[in-house]
């Protein structure tokens, strides 16, 4: 999967009050002016709330923009400068150090004297060191700089906890379908864009949506590398710009649901290579990568359980880094999550087993409690006759004892029925080993 023709420039573009240079790529010139411009994120800007009042000018909390790169975090960041009139300093994470950030803190000092308050806004601020983020905290809790910082992963992982408890976490979300074709609307009418010298057709437009995979900046430069050609945008030509095939991929239709159905049987099935080229169909169609980590770790229990556990661990390990690291390097997670689920032994034991014993309780069996397993912890429970008798296992040269677990009606009842697939075939023996030992008569 390509990365290079969505790529943001090595040095960030600076964040401006005014209108951008007409050489300005696209998606700094589309950058919303307004809060009315911006697209998304209603559940941030709803009236009264605190996003709301700090691009209105009146909110006075450092926060955190959490979320996917293109959904909007350097427009707010740009918007809250503008709206309070509030001097405005820019730094990127990638380029500043310790020096950088005290620097900009002496000279917000400076300003403060005059009666004039500083927006320090900090991209990518999870690849700020611990150091560097301690040199913020005492000018964050002065107020000396009202900060303003972005990040792609969880703040709650990659941000200091001081710096955590001084600002707001505001979660961004990917942009939906919807928002992205309007960002591409405008941006092919807006005189500030391409202003109607294209035009699209209704396939092309779409396939942008879907290969932006909710990213705006995405999308405005898939669209900007098109356009060039002087021509209606057409589906080819959008292709042949992208260098990329169109992935005919639905993801809110058939196709989506199919795709997935396969991608979930083919793992299940072995079939590794097939598993891979579901995964790479809906990774190029801009699938949530987060939606198919959480079917690797239904999969992983479902259908592969004790055959091998580590399976599990793979598969929750590669929804963490989705949610830490984020697209395009968690794809390379979800390869190797999807590589390990498929080539691994396969069993259902533990579905059927929990099923089985579901569908006892629900019949009604589930009797109560031997007396020599309940609670003995408080005053006359030996009267009752509870926890008398119980036969503690530590005690046993073997970690096992014989003793009745179960109620009565479910005695000698076996739900969980290893396979010889992997590791089962070694808990199968063990289970037969204890079962015999725990049900034996005393």
């Amino acid at each position: 999967m390509s990365e290079s023709l969505f790529d943001v420039p090595a040095e960030p573009t600076p964040v401006t009050g005014g209108a951008a240079a007409a050489s300005a790529p696209l998606a700094v010139r589309m950058r919303p002016a307004s809060l009315d411009e911006v697209v998304g994120q209603a559940h941030l800007l709803k009236p009264n709330s605190p996003l709301r009042r700090l691009v209105e000018g009146s909110g006075a909390a450092s926060v955190i923009l959490y979320g996917p790169p293109g959904t909007g975090k350097t427009t707010l960041a740009s918007l809250i400068s503008h709206a309070t009139g509030r001097r405005f300093e820019a730094l990127s994470a990638l380029s500043a150090g310790v020096k950088e950030v005290r620097a900009v803190i002496e000279s917000a000092r400076s300003a403060a004297i005059h009666g004039q308050q500083t927006v320090l806004f900090i991209d990518e601020v999870h690849r700020f060191s611990k150091t560097q983020q301690d040199a913020l905290l005492a000018a964050v809790e002065n107020r000396v700089v009202l900060l303003v910082a972005a990040t792609t992963e969880n703040p709650s992982f990659s941000v200091v906890a001081p710096l955590l408890s001084r600002s707001l976490i505001l979660q961004l979300q990917p942009l939906s379908a919807g928002d992205i074709a309007a960002v591409l609307r405008r941006a092919i009418d807006d005189e500030r864009g391409l202003g109607g010298a294209v035009t699209i057709t209704d396939d092309a437009l779409e396939l942008l949506v879907q290969l932006s995979a909710g990213d705006a900046r995405r999308a405005l430069t898939a669209l900007e590398v098109a356009a060039e050609s002087g021509q209606e945008i057409s589906v080819e030509i959008v292709e042949q710009s992208l260098d990329r095939a169109a992935v005919r991929y639905d993801r809110d239709g058939d196709q989506h649901y199919d795709v997935i159905s396969a991608f979930i049987k083919s793992v299940r099935g072995s079939d590794v290579d097939a598993a891979l080229h579901y995964l790479a169909r809906m990774l190029v169609a801009g699938e949530d990568p987060r939606f198919l980590a959480r079917r690797l770790l239904i999969l992983a229990s479902e259908d592969i359980g004790m055959a091998d556990p580590s399976a599990l661990q793979t598969a929750v390990a590669a929804a963490q880094t989705v949610q830490l690291i984020g697209m395009p390097e968690a794809q390379l997670t979800l390869a190797h999550a999807t590589v390990h689920l498929a080539t691994a032994p396969k069993s259902n034991a533990v579905t059927t087993a929990l099923g089985a014993a579901m569908a006892d309780v629900r019949a009604g069996k589930a009797g109560l409690v031997p007396a020599h397993l309940r609670d003995g912890h408080y005053s006359g429970a030996s009267k009752l006759g509870n926890a008398i008798g119980y036969r503690y296992a530590h005690d046993n040269p073997d970690g096992v004892v014989s003793q009745q677990y179960p109620p009565d009606e479910l005695v000698g009842v076996d739900y969980y029925r290893p396979t010889t697939h992997g590791a089962e075939r070694e808990i199968a023996t063990r289970v037969d080993k204890l079962r015999a030992i725990i049900r034996r008569r005393r």
